[in-house]
């Protein structure tokens, strides 16, 4: 399944950066896309102009504090909050990731199961300096042991979505 999204995703990234792009080819892409089993969280929405993780990644790196941008970015998740599903974190290469919190805290992704999976995320990409209580009761919720927990001790910019939307590859 993971091989389906992550080609019918290229393709479709591919189509779209053409100059000469064939309408065809196109609607074919979209349709192949479609037939993969999504399970919707939140609001439902239309995967349209969906950023890769390389897109997302460097999307970031040209954000300033204060900037916020509307997208939808797939990647695979690397995390849930265990004791509530309410964040995960999508893989932006590197090393690197997005926290991704939900809107109102109206909605919960689940808490087990959904590492390594793919997903699209519709919301609001910004950057967050996020403290050091808050860095540490996250890592508490991610299950990390108490050592990686104490050794917090600095404030970090995080790159953050807060999602009105998830879709999570059945």
């Amino acid at each position: 399944m993971k091989k389906i999204i992550l080609t019918s995703f290229v393709l479709a990234l591919g189509l779209a950066s053409c100059k000469t792009e064939n309408k065809q080819q196109v609607e074919e892409v979209a349709q192949e896309i479609a037939k993969i089993e999504m399970e919707n969280f939140g609001e439902d929405f239309e995967a349209l102009d969906v950023k890769s993780k390389e897109e997302m990644a460097k999307i970031f790196t040209e954000m300033k504090e204060g900037d916020t941008l509307q997208v939808q970015f797939q990647s695979e998740i690397g995390a849930t909050c265990k004791k509530k599903g309410c964040w995960m974190s999508l893989d932006l290469g590197n090393e690197e990731k997005a926290i991704v919190k939900f809107k109102d805290y109206g909605f919960f992704v689940p808490k087990e199961g959904a590492e390594g999976k793919e997903s699209i995320v519709n919301g609001k990409a910004y950057l967050s300096i996020t403290s050091v209580n808050e860095l540490k009761h996250d890592a508490k919720d991610a299950g990390k042991p108490q050592a990686t927990i104490d050794s917090i001790v600095a404030p970090k910019i995080q790159k953050m979505i807060m999602a009105t939307g998830v879709q999570i590859a059945k």
